[in-house]
Formats: structure tokens, C-alpha cells, sequence
């Protein structure tokens, strides 16, 4: 049986991947270790939620709960445990770090899988740079744990035990696209989609009438800045328009942008990070806005969760961070696929 056609429990095709599993387990382990010794906790979220989250894009998987006098109510397999986290933030716990399965509907894929390891950790009362020290130590524990020098996909590589460039949306949009971003970006968050449309238009990009803004943001990040990103060390890239940043507080320095960044290593996304946005009214008004555009490109919306505004109102100032744990443990394995480090991949369909 060839290993294209074998499933991952066939004897020879687990051989192959047994040792890239167990880098997996070591940097695991060192991880745990790591949090420890900086004086986390670690919490495990209820991976069924009223919410899955609220993110245009994100879809989710949905069940119910059968009650005991045979009531049903719709229930969610969530997306991230960052409800759960905060609410947790609420609740008084100072620093806190999640390793949770998480469920994404709609993707598959070399870098996406439908249900995968999310490592999550939250630190009240301290800026979101302190996440940019942590995600360069946790890089080269990594490394150093799965005994490489470097992050590796696909002929691409970066050093771990680099310092890390950090470059601004701004600065990338010039830098790879020649666009002036924070032009199509108002003092109020508001966004100027016919002026992205022009300056898009002329990088040999499409353009169809129905795109939003944030349609052509995410093509020009997608596919002229994100290649570059991440190439021989970590990138670092901050400072998202609001409007891309929904659960963000804006910075000080620039109201036009938000407390958000992502690590890319490789040209591969591992982390999103946010200064947490703790006002309730206009944590709502993005999330209904968040749903009003879901419900226009697919034709479904998400619930609120309630408690987690209700939570919010109680949240102290805080920053967290979400990191993808397989696609990390890819690039230090040098693995190709997601699924050759996950150890009991989901099932693929089949055509019938």
C-alpha cells in the first residue's frame, strides 16, 4: 500500500511520521515548562460554547444540546478559547495559558486543519510588546527543542534565534505594494474602499464590484506582502487598520490603527496578537458588524455571548496571543504538511 493511498494509522506510514510526533511531545512538554516557570497557569476551556466567536470568515462547527426534559438548544465547537480565557481575566487569574483543540469549518488544507492545537496565553495588566518578547523566546525554545538551527516550508527559512524585524501594515503595503494604506484609512476607523479599489487596480490585482475594503486589504496582504514575510528571520507585523482588528483596542499613537499584530516565520502565519479591547458597547457594535457581513457573504451568523460582554465589563487591561502549535511544530520539523504533525489527523471526505 502506497503511503499516498494508506491512512495515517497504516503501520509503515506511521513509522515515517513517528519521529516528527515526537518532536511534537518534546516541545510540548518544553512549553509547559516554559509557562511554568513564568508563573502561568494553565486552564482548559469548554471546547462547547453558545459562541463559537464572532469573525466574518470564521466558520464553525455546530451541534445541540439535548436537555433532560428534551429541550434543545444550539451549541458550537469553538473556533478559539479566547471567550473562555477572558472570562477567566475576569475572574482574577493574573497570567493564564490555554492548549486547546479548536474546530474551523471550510478549511483543509496543507497549513489548515479542521480541528487542531491553538496554544493561547494572556497577561493582564501588561502591554502587548511583552507577547513579541514571548513569541521570540517560544520560537527558539522550539528550535532548539526539535534540535535545529532553522525554521523551515517549502525552501523557506528563518532563523529563530534572530532578532525579529517588525514592520507595520503601513510599511508593508509600501514596502511590497507601493499602496499608501493609512491613505484609505479615516481618523474614525472609517475605510475608503473606491480609493484601495484604484491603487489595487493598478498592481495587476482583481477587482469585482462587490469587494469590500477588507476583501482587498486581505488580497494585497495575502498575495503580495505575506510571501515576503518572515524570510531568513521572524517577522513581526503590527498595527492592523481597526477595522481589521475586532477584538483590539486602538493605539494611542494612532487612532487610524489598532493594538494587533501577527508573527510570520517561513511566509507562514503562527500568531495573532491583540492589545485586549475591554469596552463592552463597542465590542458589541463590531461583533454585529462582524455577523451583518458574515450573513452577506454566506448566508448565517453567529450568536452573542453575552456573558462574554458581560465579562468584559470586569476585564482588566490585558494583552494575549493566539499561536498555531502544529504549524509551529512544522517549520521545526521541516514537516510539509499539517497533518504529518497532528497524530490522529481528521478523516478526509470521500467522493462518492
Amino acid at each position: 500500500m502506497s503511503h499516498d493511498s494508506s491512512p495515517w494509522w497504516h503501520p509503515g506510514l506511521h513509522a515515517d511520521r513517528r519521529p516528527l510526533l515526537l518532536t511534537r511531545n518534546r516541545i510540548l512538554a518544553a512549553f509547559r515548562a516554559w509557562f511554568s516557570d513564568a508563573d502561568f497557569v494553565e486552564v482548559e476551556a469548554a471546547a462547547l460554547q453558545v459562541s463559537p466567536g464572532n469573525e466574518a470568515h470564521l466558520s464553525a462547527f455546530a451541534t445541540e444540546a439535548i436537555l433532560p426534559d428534551g429541550g434543545r438548544e444550539p451549541l458550537y465547537l469553538h473556533t478559539s478559547p479566547e471567550f473562555a480565557c477572558k472570562k477567566l481575566l475576569a475572574a482574577g487569574e493574573p497570567r493564564l495559558f490555554s492548549l486547546a483543540h479548536v474546530f474551523r469549518n471550510r478549511e483543509r488544507g496543507a497549513l489548515h486543519h479542521p480541528e487542531f492545537t491553538m496554544l493561547e496565553w494572556y497577561r493582564a495588566g501588561t502591554d502587548y510588546g511583552a507577547l513579541m518578547q514571548d513569541g521570540a523566546a517560544l520560537l527558539a525554545l522550539a528550535a532548539e527543542t526539535a534540535g535545529v538551527k532553522r525554521l523551515t516550508f517549502r525552501g523557506r527559512e528563518a532563523d529563530p534565534f534572530a532578532a525579529f524585524e517588525r514592520l507595520t501594515l503601513a510599511e508593508a503595503f509600501h514596502r511590497y505594494a507601493a499602496i499608501d494604506l493609512l491613505a484609505t484609512v479615516s481618523a474614525d476607523g472609517a475605510t475608503d474602499r473606491d480609493t484601495l479599489a484604484d491603487a489595487v487596480m493598478t498592481r495587476g490585482l482583481r477587482v469585482a464590484p462587490d469587494d469590500t475594503w477588507a476583501d482587498l486589504f486581505s488580497r494585497v496582504l495575502v498575495g503580495l506582502i505575506e510571501p515576503h514575510l518572515g524570510q531568513g528571520r521572524p517577522t513581526i507585523l503590527c498595527e492592523y487598520p481597526v477595522s481589521e482588528a475586532a477584538l483590539a483596542r486602538p493605539s494611542p499613537r494612532d487612532p487610524r490603527v489598532a493594538e494587533r499584530f501577527e508573527l510570520y516565520a517561513c511566509g507562514v502565519e503562527l500568531a495573532n496578537a491583540f492589545g485586549e479591547l475591554t469596552d463592552p458597547a463597542e465590542q458589541r457594535r463590531r461583533f454585529e458588524a462582524e455577523m451583518a457581513e458574515k450573513a452577506r457573504v454566506y448566508g448565517e451568523r453567529y450568536p452573542i455571548d453575552e456573558e462574554f460582554l458581560e465579562a468584559l465589563a470586569m476585564m482588566p487591561a490585558a494583552s494575549g496571543i493566539a499561536l498555531g502549535f502544529d504549524r509551529l511544530v512544522m517549520l521545526a520539523t521541516g514537516a510539509p504538511r499539517i497533518d504529518d504533525v497532528i497524530w490522529t489527523p481528521v478523516a478526509r471526505g470521500r467522493s462518492r
